[in-house]
């Protein structure tokens, strides 16, 4: 009996031995956090950047992960809300454990999540949240900006606007966070530049405002030169809409940065002639590298990539190179590799600063167009500024962060 019952226990061993082995060999998976705007007009941009993630997360997992460990994806919606957002990233971070957090659009929620992240000590990769107090008045250790902030907009801005015969100018945008930081940020570097620049008045609606009617009578009766429109995601889409049903576009200059990013779902039918900044077009540059990115994002989500698909790009480059720098799955080995880290990308080299963890992104001006073989409006006459050029001052900086 006692013979039987040990023969039955050996081959049981025998059995499950090997799985055993197998899965206490199984290292675990690196887990990312991503926090976004899934729902609504924001979500056009936040898509693209969850979407353009997965895909190169797939790519890195196909390849056999980072540091032989796989990387799991784990999204949470914040529905463009900061108390959503900071009860999802306490969620993912006490709960889950996630090695590092990623995502928001609104800038309210990248700031929430930036102190958390700080007092908890995870790394946050900002994709699409643009104030510049992110990596600015209170940036810390533990935060890093993948897209460009107000500051750096509002100086391409400031270089565009001011090659303009423009004189009088009235701002007009979303009243939120990213809203007044880009107003603030645009019309500080004009003045500087353009002296005699004017602030003829400001307009300022509610995020999701439904009719912006009367507050284009407001701006027209004002007689400005150009108008500056600082709205962000929730808005761009509509207020194009309505800048062509009103013909402002034909009485006046209207700036607004991704002016030609936002215009796509509008086709043909949207504003021609505005003037716009952006971060990236699926045509331009017209390089190996960002043709191959189109490619593979078309192919697998059926329509082009916006600036949220670089972002998302951007994210899973530069924590694959970052984990392999630091040689561990550590959180302070992870962000000293960051900082100053570059990766290649499909609108060139990009570096991450290593004072502020700022990204130094190129920017891209132009003017709304139709052209033959587009189904949409396009961006012409487009110049480039380099990354470098815009970034703020390491001194103001310090500053800004002294004042904190």
């Amino acid at each position: 009996m006692r013979k039987s019952l040990a023969l039955i226990v050996c081959i049981g061993l025998a059995f499950f031995l090997p799985t055993l082995t197998c899965l206490a060999e199984t290292p675990a998976p690196i887990k990312i956090g991503v926090i976004d705007t899934y729902s609504g007009p924001a979500s056009y941009y936040s898509n693209d950047v969850r979407d353009a993630f997965q895909m190169m997360v797939d790519k890195i997992n196909a390849s056999g992960g980072i540091l032989g460990r796989k990387v799991e994806v784990l999204t949470r919606d914040d529905k463009f809300r900061v108390d959503l957002g900071l009860n999802e990233a306490k969620e993912l971070i006490m709960r889950e454990h996630v090695d590092v957090l990623m995502g928001t659009i609104n800038s309210a929620v990248s700031l929430a999540v930036s102190n958390l992240c700080k007092r908890e000590k995870v790394p946050f990769l900002v994709t699409f949240g643009k104030s510049d107090k992110i990596t600015g008045a209170e940036g810390n250790r533990y935060v890093f900006a993948l897209d460009e902030n107000t500051a750096m907009i509002g100086k391409a801005a400031a270089l565009t606007l001011a090659k303009k015969p423009y004189t009088r100018y009235w701002i007009a945008g979303d009243d939120y966070e990213y809203g007044h930081d880009l107003a603030g940020s645009l019309w500080k570097s004009l003045k500087k530049l353009k002296p005699g620049a004017v602030l003829a008045g400001q307009s300022w609606w509610k995020l999701g405002e439904p009719d912006f009617t009367p507050y284009i009578t407001a701006i027209l009766a004002a007689k400005p030169d150009c108008l500056i429109v600082a709205t962000g995601g929730p808005d761009c889409v509509s207020f194009l809409k309505a800048v062509k049903a009103e013909g402002l576009n034909h009485k006046l200059a209207v700036y607004m940065h991704t002016a030609a990013t936002s215009v796509k779902p509008l086709g043909l039918d949207g504003p021609q002639g505005v003037l716009s900044t952006d971060t990236y077009y699926t045509y331009y540059p017209k390089t190996p590298a960002n043709q191959q990115f189109v490619s593979e994002f078309e192919k697998r989500y059926h329509h082009e990539p916006n600036a949220g698909g670089l972002a998302g790009y951007l994210a899973a480059r530069f924590i694959e190179k970052a984990y392999k720098k630091a040689g561990a799955i550590n959180t302070d080995k992870f962000i000293n590799a960051l900082q100053g880290l570059s990766v290649s990308s499909p609108v060139g080299r990009v570096t991450i600063r290593a004072f502020d963890h700022q990204v130094e992104l190129p920017m891209f001006t132009g003017v709304t167009k139709k052209e033959p073989g587009f189904n949409y409006l396009v961006a012409s006459d487009i110049v480039t500024i380099p990354g470098e050029e815009l970034m703020p001052s390491i001194a103001s900086i310090k500053q800004a962060r002294a004042k904190h």
